[in-house]
């Protein structure tokens, strides 16, 4: 059994401006530090932005009105703990404490994913969808009715039709990882964050091994590390920057996230 949510539900749309930030973050600096929160909803965009570049409310605000609509900005940038800051001054060291899992997707979750980007490919409007099995619900915002193959026993908007959005709901960062990371979730959150932090790098990382491998993979580490599990914490880093260079950036990474 496994949920995805599109990338016009309230939730993602935090992740997304989220992962726009991080974006312009690495527009100015090659490896800078930011780690950024997003709420949202009802006409407002609040966001806390701790970094070590500048972005201006300006800035912000055009990330917010392209991903989110006309709404109101409360931006807040502070910069990075000082004390935090000193943990990267020699190089790229781990920037969390956790533990990371990576585990391999099943042909439902795989399957569920190329199902909800179909839908999101007719309506691109704000959607949840549920696969236990070949038992189907697809609540989607903005439609009548929808198509798809007689193999499954589909549930369609079982309260009736629905127009979904930040004007009808609330969305903040990190909030349906899983249907970002599907059975590889743990504490850490994948959004608004540098690859110096362990919650994008190391997950990532995890992530992909379960995948090339096809076993689970359960690591941990501390703020300060050189190393997770005998790598170098910089060439996991690197592992993790190519995958979303490949993706097309931490924007694109929010909209569905790793599957």
């Amino acid at each position: 059994m496994i949920e995805k949510v599109n990338p016009q539900h309230p939730d993602k749309i935090a992740d997304r401006v989220a992962g726009a930030l991080v974006d312009l973050a690495y527009n100015k600096d090659k490896n800078p530090k930011i780690a950024v929160e997003v709420l949202i909803g009802h006409g407002k965009c609040h966001i806390i932005a701790e970094t070590n570049v500048e972005i201006t409310p300006d800035e912000a605000n055009e990330i917010v009105q392209r991903i989110a609509g006309d709404v109101s900005l409360d931006f807040v940038l502070v910069p990075q703990d000082k004390e935090l800051s000193k943990n990267q001054s020699q190089g790229l060291r781990c920037g969390d404490n956790g533990i990371f899992k990576g585990v391999p997707l099943t042909q439902e979750e795989a399957e569920l994913s190329s199902i909800a980007r179909s839908i999101y490919g007719l309506y691109p409007f704000d959607g949840k969808y549920i696969l236990n099995n070949k038992d189907l619900i697809v609540c989607q915002s903005n439609a009548d009715s929808i198509e798809v193959s007689d193999e499954y026993n589909l549930a369609f908007n079982p309260l009736g039709y629905w127009t979904g959005g930040p004007n009808v709901d609330t969305g903040a960062t990190n909030r349906k990882l899983g249907s970002d990371m599907a059975r590889s979730v743990t504490g850490g959150g994948l959004h608004g964050k540098d690859l110096s932090k362990a919650d994008v790098s190391v997950n990532i990382y995890a992530f992909l091994e379960a995948q090339k491998t096809g076993e689970s993979v359960e690591l941990c580490c501390a703020i300060g590390d050189k190393e997770v599990n005998g790598i170098p914490y910089a060439d996991i880093v690197e592992i993790a920057r190519k995958y979303i260079s490949e993706v097309g950036g931490f924007e694109k990474l929010a909209e569905w996230g790793l599957f």
